[in-house]
């Protein structure tokens, strides 16, 4: 539309011979857009030349900046690793005790299992063997008793064993040749 007017404006500056009104807004136009990009061209080297200059300026600012940013970062990272790695031990130790309480009942009924096998294929429990024991201690104690009382006979009968001589021992009978055949 607007290059419709400009050549309207055009026939009609051409048909008059004079300069028209559009002509000046078009050479207005066309001064006002050379001396705006003039200025942005300008204002475009001033920055380059602001950050040649102070380039190193900023870009050490911004490395430590980074710097604490990371350090930050790491602070926090290390305490929720350190939060994490509580509430695992913490976990881990309730799953150990469930664990610790399962593997005993478990033995438990292993043991009352391989206690009542036993019992039916007729090996003695360790309760029946210690009850043995005390009754083989409190024989073996009667025993003693008894033996001591009527000691002067044993004692008789050791001191004739005693007196009586020696037997010689028998000979032995040579063995016999067997026929080679």
């Amino acid at each position: 539309m607007v290059k419709k007017l400009q050549k309207l404006a055009a026939k009609q500056s051409a048909a008059a011979g004079a300069p028209s009104v559009a002509h000046l807004l078009d050479n207005q136009f066309a001064g006002a857009v050379r001396d705006s990009a003039q200025q942005i061209w300008q204002a475009g080297l001033g920055a380059f030349a602001k950050a040649q200059g102070e380039g190193t300026k900023v870009f050490d600012a911004l490395v430590k900046e980074g710097l604490t940013i990371q350090r930050k970062t790491q602070a926090a990272a290390e305490e929720k690793i350190t939060e994490v790695t509580e509430k695992m031990t913490k976990l881990s130790g309730g799953v150990q005790v469930k664990a610790g309480q399962q593997w005993d009942r478990l033995e438990s009924i292993f043991e009352e299992r391989v206690a009542k096998a036993m019992g039916k294929l007729g090996v003695p429990s360790s309760h029946d063997v210690e009850a043995l024991i005390a009754r083989i201690d409190t024989l073996a104690a009667e025993v003693a008793k008894l033996s001591k009382a009527p000691a002067g006979k044993a004692a008789a009968k050791t001191a004739a064993k005693k007196a009586a001589p020696a037997k010689a021992p028998a000979k032995r009978a040579a063995p016999r040749k067997r026929s080679a055949a």
